[in-house]
């Protein structure tokens, strides 16, 4: 009871410290702030591991956060003194490869040590309650408070808004592996004039990457994996591309315009041709000062008017992407044009690649321990897919799980042959999650 009213008080403390450093920043607006590491005692790294997961893979060092916690206090007042005296070194983070798209490629993730990770959050907190205050609306990835849905949610009210219009899909090229050192140090130092917090940044930034048992030092990119990496990433954007974007372009602009960014996946909707012309053409050059590049063919401009409208041309409504949904027009059961969204097609196949690996590697197993596994992954699906204009790919993928798993229970031994009748009878037995729509808004 009383380490709980403890931990209590100290998360209020915190909060009380957040609060203030968030007014001194909105006080002094666009100035360097250089009393900032202060905060950071053991109280805040106290929270900051509260705040950190604590079942993920383990770093270089092979500590877990059970291990860890043995001597949590211990532990932090030493992460504490080496850190505000400068002799923390960064551990190099261990570098694993996840399928990405249609499989035929990956994506790089840094695993950091859990210490590494606790002392990142405590740098984030710092660096968010400054930087929560220069965000703008419509940046919705790794913020407080913001999802996803609210990001597909403020699409579909700018196109169903403007009956459509142009919509400029736009994908960076490998940007967390690209985006340039010298350039994020600049963008911090212009607000973060804190050298224990910049000094840490920096330590980051330059730790060693062990991929098998090579170790190597990129001079570009974020620590993907770490804690710290999607905020600097939104602070490298909200210079490269939302303050450009609303200082620069739409004070240029014959009509509306509308940029919704998640992380580096974003697009920008346009009322004109004309406007979205300009931008797509300037786009790469001011993405190509900051040392970022756009994929060729996956930055393009889409036609994306209403049904029975036309705007110059294009050649009737398209379709375009955006965080895992394809967004399109379709008829709403009262007979209106309305933007919809489905699944997109590659994240529908890594999903079911997915399901049918698992089922593969654990096809041996007990079939209620199958049954519970498949179910918490159905319902992880449903969970963000789960919109009103997708049911119909909800209950394919429902159809497509059954067939998975048939087949692999069919391959357990030379005998094993389950056909349709009998896996119905297994289906009854066990019965896997029935789709649902979780988010009601677009439709």
């Amino acid at each position: 009871m009383g380490e709980t009213s403890g931990s209590a008080k100290t998360a209020e403390t915190i909060s009380t410290k957040l609060e203030r450093i968030a007014k001194l920043a909105r006080e002094l607006k666009g100035a360097g702030l250089s009393t900032l590491a202060h905060n950071i005692d053991v109280d805040w790294l106290q929270e900051a591991y509260r705040r950190t997961r604590k079942d993920g893979a383990r770093g270089v060092d092979g500590q877990s956060a059970k291990q860890y916690a043995e001597r949590l206090r211990e532990n932090l007042m030493s992460l504490c003194e080496r850190a505000k005296s400068g002799t923390y070194r960064a551990p190099a983070v261990r570098r694993v490869h996840l399928p990405k798209g249609d499989g035929s490629q990956t994506r790089p993730i840094g695993i950091p040590t859990f210490e590494d990770k606790v002392l990142q959050r405590a740098v984030a907190m710092v660096l968010e309650a400054v930087y929560e205050q220069e965000f703008h609306d419509f940046s919705y990835g790794f913020r407080p408070r913001r999802s996803a849905h609210q990001a597909c949610e403020a699409v579909w009210n700018t196109t169903m808004r403007l009956a459509g219009g142009w919509v400029l899909e736009v994908d960076i090229k490998k940007f967390f592996d690209t985006l340039d050192h010298e350039h994020l140090r600049q963008i911090l130092s212009r607000r973060i004039r804190d050298g224990v917090i910049l000094r840490l940044i920096g330590k980051w930034l330059n730790a060693g990457v062990i991929e098998g048992e090579e170790l190597s030092h990129p001079e570009a990119g974020t620590p993907q994996g770490g804690v710290i990496s999607p905020l600097l990433a939104n602070i490298y954007l909200h210079e490269v591309l939302d303050e450009w974007f609303v200082r620069e372009v739409q004070p240029r602009l014959r009509g509306p315009a509308v940029l919704v960014r998640y992380a580096d996946d974003f697009v920008i909707v346009f009322a004109h041709k004309k406007d979205a012309e300009k931008v797509h053409e300037g786009l790469p050059k001011r993405f190509g000062k900051y040392g970022l590049t756009l994929h060729p063919d996956k930055t393009r401009l889409v036609a994306f008017h209403r049904p029975g409208r036309t705007d110059g041309g294009g050649g009737g409504p398209k379709t375009f992407d955006l965080l895992g949904f394809t967004h399109h027009w379709g008829l709403s059961r009262t007979g209106k044009w309305v933007v919809k969204k489905r699944t997109a097609k590659d994240r529908f196949s890594r999903t079911l690649r997915r399901i049918s690996e698992w089922c593969r590697i654990h096809r041996h197993r007990d079939v209620e321990e199958q049954h519970r596994a498949l179910a918490r992954k159905l319902m992880g699906h449903y969970a963000y897919f789960g919109v009103t204009s997708n049911y119909k790919a909800l209950t394919r993928l429902l159809h497509e799980t059954m067939a998975i798993w048939r087949k692999w229970l069919s391959r357990r031994s030379q005998r094993g042959l389950l056909n349709w009748k009998a896996m119905n009878g297994l289906l009854e037995r066990f019965r896997l999650p029935a789709p649902r729509i979780v988010h009601r808004y677009g439709t």
